[in-house]
């Protein structure tokens, strides 16, 4: 069951009763200890199920069109189209990636801010037609490259988050809309619809009421000129737990049945990508280098342990330039677990975790406290789904992880009954005993 990013040929684990995650998760950390100790990825396509059941029983008037950039592994995306999502692609190389599974034109968006002419061309050529645009400069890109275009107006939103500095927005003024469906007449591009999105960060629900009035508001504008409007996409921006989809369904149902109801034609749609598969991958490295340092060095929020005690800096052999280049733009929602035994009152040291690189950009967590660790021993980072699993950096030379994947037969039913199924996928699964005896080496099928 180890597949690597770009190889589809890969294996899901069937769990019978009784086997779960951490005896997944044991099992490859002692392989791995006696064959290099590499970083590796355990994948639980069963968390992807749930979610989907999950958006279904909560928000089921509104399409997934799932981020393909967020998580583009194979078993991540062949499970999405089996569970029929659709799929927003940033590149010629996501749209082909989806479309080889199978998947139609229709289910496709592009949805990249600035797109190249040769990609605007390669999706007129594959018949993926729907994409978004904010300027005038775009516009006119798609009007030469693409003839059946259908053009989202992408329509910025009042999340400025603390007034960060440095974070590139993208959406267009209100001001400005109507100028783009000026042009857009003129250049004879259709304009089908309205997109916005809400980051993640923004703790105001309040931001989908301005932001859905602000699209009814373009809908009946682009009516003045002539265009037929029968999409809005909500974006992303979903966490992935349950309280804040309930509480965003909570805000949005209401305006949605007074902006665009229900035989209005119109068809709600949304691009969850974090929300689908963060919580589906856990990541598992190892301690490759540690200094002690004195305890003042440390500047962050966590109490000292003791001005008398020492510090520790802990260097992983995975790190920004591979699976953790999300914490290059924002903070780690992950905190890391020990993976061996320890006493409970065994003492605990502040510490910080590096990557490989000895970079001063390379650090995966300014201070927490642990027990003190040693060379080769593993910790634990869960809610490693969402963006970790592009190409490594060649800052550094150091193996991309593993992928191991698996699914719990409970899971697996879960799925059968819902009708749900993908030739293909179906290939990939091999049954795992129960008992995993951690002491035989080939006790956990790894065969593709």
């Amino acid at each position: 069951m180890k597949g690597f990013i770009d190889d589809a040929n890969y294996s899901v684990g069937l769990l019978d009763e009784g086997t779960n995650l951490g005896n997944v998760i044991d099992n490859y950390v002692y392989e791995h200890t006696l064959t290099g100790k590499n970083a590796f990825f355990v994948g639980d396509l069963g968390k992807i199920v749930k979610k989907h059941s999950q958006w279904q029983n909560i928000v089921a008037q509104i399409k997934p069109f799932y981020t393909v950039k967020c998580n583009s592994t194979p078993a991540v995306l062949e499970i999405l189209a089996a569970l029929g999502t659709g799929f927003a692609c940033s590149s010629k190389n996501e749209m082909a990636l989806v479309q080889e599974l199978g998947v139609s034109p229709e289910n496709i968006i592009y949805i990249s801010p600035c797109k190249q002419v040769s990609q605007i061309k390669y999706a007129a050529k594959v018949g993926v037609n729907i994409m978004t645009c904010d300027n005038e400069i775009e516009l006119k890109k798609i009007a030469r490259s693409h003839p059946n275009a259908k053009v989202l107006l992408h329509i910025a939103t009042e999340d400025n988050i603390g007034g960060e500095e440095g974070n590139m927005k993208f959406g267009t003024t209100m001001k400005n809309c109507r100028h783009l469906l000026e042009c857009a007449k003129e250049l004879d591009v259709q304009i089908i619809g309205v997109k916005f999105h809400v980051s993640s960060a923004c703790k105001e629900s309040q931001v989908y009421v301005h932001a859905l009035s602000d699209a009814r508001c373009v809908f009946d504008m682009a009516g003045e000129f002539g265009f037929k409007m029968n999409i809005l996409d909500i974006g992303g921006g979903f966490t992935g737990t349950e309280f804040q989809l309930e509480e965003v369904n909570h805000v949005i149902s209401p305006l949605l049945d007074i902006y665009f109801p229900e035989g209005s034609g119109i068809k709600i749609i949304s691009e969850p990508g974090s929300y689908y598969v963060s919580s589906a991958f856990t990541l598992a490295v190892n301690i490759i280098a540690k200094k002690v340092v004195e305890n003042e060095k440390f500047s962050s929020g966590v109490e000292k342990t003791g001005s008398d005690e020492p510090a520790f800096m802990y260097y992983m052999n995975d790190g920004v330039y591979g699976s953790f280049a999300s914490k290059l733009s924002e903070d780690l929602n992950t905190l890391p677990e020990v993976h061996k035994k320890y006493k409970e009152d065994e003492p605990l040291f502040t510490s910080s975790l590096w990557g490989p690189s000895c970079d001063e950009l390379d650090q995966i967590v300014e201070s927490c406290l642990l027990p003190e660790l040693n060379v080769g021993d593993w910790l634990i980072f869960d809610n490693m789904g969402a963006d970790s699993f592009h190409e490594p950096s060649a800052f550094n030379d150091f193996q991309r992880p593993a992928i191991y994947y698996m699914m719990s037969f409970s899971d697996w039913y879960e799925m059968q009954d819902a009708g749900i199924t993908s030739d293909t996928m179906m290939k990939n699964f091999f049954f795992v005993p129960s008992c995993i005896q951690l002491s035989q080496e080939d006790s956990f099928s790894t065969e593709a």
